[in-house]
């Protein structure tokens, strides 16, 4: 049984010798809050080698009020661990922006260097982070809404309603008070009992170094029976190639309120540059889809708004900025840290043999394409190199390709490259081990995806997936697990080839773990009643096993997978007794 999953793909592994390979100290600096009408202070962070040979970094920037330099090596200063570190300076020249959130992006590049190039992201605040005004909605059936905000300072905070009860707080969100960014979040939530009005609150905010901080904000609570409108997503930010293909973007439109949400007319503004931006009423769903033409534009960054009409008491014109950034003759670039397992998507992880995975970056295609029968190394012009072989492509899109990571792949950091009509983009490296089992998780929930023996899902009976109904798993049910990497088996598979039903791909001694081991242990390990590839599917795994005499009843229970003494990653069932 097969859920209808969209599956991805590496390839094979060796060792990286003799090759500088880029770090840097930090990738995201602010926000920084800044006076109107003044420069911020410099910024520093350090690149150093974490391979052999020397780096030779240039710095490039998207934004006119951001620059960067590079100077001679030295001693590291930030980065304790290392002996020797390239400085690198970040100038803001943020006098003439208006108040605002801005984002630059600083590119470092070395062409002989692996990882390379990779992006700093800064972020100023003119004029501070603290809004001077908070609208909130919320629907009366005891829903909520909140603003975040950041500061560069810990703040003391004091709120206050005029009407309505104890509706508003602001909560800090960050994980201690040495942080340079200081998140907070201003809350609003309809009280028991509290009618459909407009109620009117302040948050007093003080203890600042930033003197725009220190302020009242005015916050107001709107609690309603109408429609509330969202975007999804909430903003549009592309990077195309000069003279590349239109990009095609859908915009949907969500309701958290009550009442029926009917959406109407697309239309779009442009700050700069013209005809680049266009919007039609989506079809088939509610929202936009959204079209980005950079034609012959002139490189740069070129910004606008979608404005979708609604019937919703909050945004009866939903505004969705748009922000396109040109560039000449680019190259497939894979992100520094995106190639990653395709079930839990953690940044850093070893990927098994066999493991579905996927490569982020930019300018790999230009449109979506999938696979229909068998994958093939090649999918809308581009083709994913592991060491300079080509590797089965499941999916690719202009930021993303699924593959799989060969059979034959020896351990140790590969090399990874995608090309494009030929074209063949920056080395990235990642980490291949013999295998790296991880259970496929349902986008959004922390349950795995797994079946009940009659087609339902060990869920919570109020989650509903598709046509999937959900019931929770008892004693004697059998549970068939979905999951990937777990590397090869008897008999061996090719890699991109369908698993055979006669004889069946197998893993030898395979545990499923229900529960949690501890300090008192009440967790239960069952053997699996067949672990392998699962017949007429490529590089996906299942693992039958019967829920065992003991389980709790929980909404939550803990499940993984041993193999070869090595734990997958954990996912949640729902039990009962």
């Amino acid at each position: 049984m097969f859920l209808g999953l969209a599956l991805l793909p590496l390839y094979w592994a060796q060792p990286v010798y003799g090759q500088a390979r880029l770090r840097l100290s930090d990738t995201a600096i602010g926000p920084i809050s800044i006076a109107i009408g003044a420069n911020g202070a410099n910024q520093s962070i350090e690149a150093y080698n974490a391979g052999n040979g020397a780096l030779a970094l240039t710095l490039t920037s998207n934004a006119t009020w951001l620059s960067a330099s590079v100077a001679s090596v030295r001693p590291c200063q930030i980065v304790v661990q290392q002996t020797n570190c390239t400085p690198i300076t970040l100038t803001l020249a943020t006098a003439t922006l208006a108040k605002g959130s801005y984002t630059g992006t600083v590119t470092a590049r070395d062409p002989n260097a692996v990882d390379a190039p990779q992006t700093i992201t800064v972020t100023v605040q003119i004029g501070g982070g603290v809004p001077d005004t908070a609208f909130l909605y919320v629907p009366t059936n005891g829903g909520s809404d909140s603003i975040a905000f950041a500061t560069n300072s810990v703040l003391v905070t004091n709120v206050n309603t005029q009407s309505g009860g104890g509706w508003l707080s602001i909560a800090y969100e960050g994980a201690g008070s040495f942080k340079f960014v200081q998140p907070y979040r201003i809350n609003g939530r309809q009280q028991p009992g509290q009618p459909e009005g407009t109620y009117n609150g302040t948050v007093q905010l003080g203890g600042s170094q930033f003197a725009g901080d220190n302020k009242i904000v005015q916050v107001r609570l709107v609690v309603t029976s109408q429609p509330i409108a969202f975007s999804g997503p909430d903003k549009i930010s592309v990077k195309l190639g000069q003279n590349s293909a239109p990009s095609v973007v859908n915009i949907g439109v969500g309701n958290r309120g009550l009442g029926a949400l009917t959406v109407g007319a697309s239309s779009v503004t442009m700050q700069n540059g013209a005809g680049w931006l266009s919007a039609v009423p989506a079809v088939g769903f509610q929202g936009s889809t959204v079209t980005l033409t950079p034609g012959s534009l002139a490189v740069g960054t070129y910004r606008g708004t979608l404005n979708i009409a609604t019937n919703s008491i909050n945004a009866p014109s939903l505004a969705v900025p748009v922000e396109m950034e040109i560039v000449a003759n680019p190259l497939p670039n894979v992100f520094y840290s995106g190639i990653v397992n395709n079930s839990t998507v953690p940044a850093g992880g070893s990927l098994g043999v066999g493991a579905i995975a996927s490569v982020y970056g930019e300018f790999f295609t230009d449109g979506l394409y999938f696979y229909k029968d068998l994958p093939p190394t090649s999918l809308g012009g581009a083709r994913v190199l592991v060491n300079g072989v080509a590797a089965p492509i499941y999916f690719a899109s202009p930021g993303q390709i699924n593959f799989q990571i060969p059979y034959n792949t020896l351990g140790g950091d590969a090399i990874v490259q995608v090309e494009r009509n030929g074209a063949v983009g920056n080395r990235a490296t990642a980490n291949i081990v013999p295998a790296s089992g991880r259970i496929l998780v349902w986008g959004g929930l922390k349950y795995g995806i797994i079946v009940n023996s009659d087609g339902t899902l060990p869920m919570p009976s109020n989650i509903v997936i598709g046509n999937f109904a959900s019931k929770p798993a008892k004693a004697g049910d059998v549970l068939v697990i979905y999951a990937i990497g777990f590397g090869q088996t008897t008999p061996a598979v090719q890699s991109g080839a369908l698993a055979p039903s006669s004889p069946l791909a197998q893993l030898n001694n395979v545990l499923v773990r229900f529960g949690v081991p501890g300090l008192f242990d009440s967790s239960i390990a069952v053997a699996a009643q067949f672990a392998g590839l699962t017949p007429g599917f490529a590089g996906l795994y299942q693992i039958n096993v019967q829920v065992p005499q003991g389980v709790p009843t929980l909404d939550d229970y803990d499940l993984t997978i041993e193999y070869n003494n090595q734990p997958s990653n954990r996912v949640k069932i729902a039990t009962r007794q």
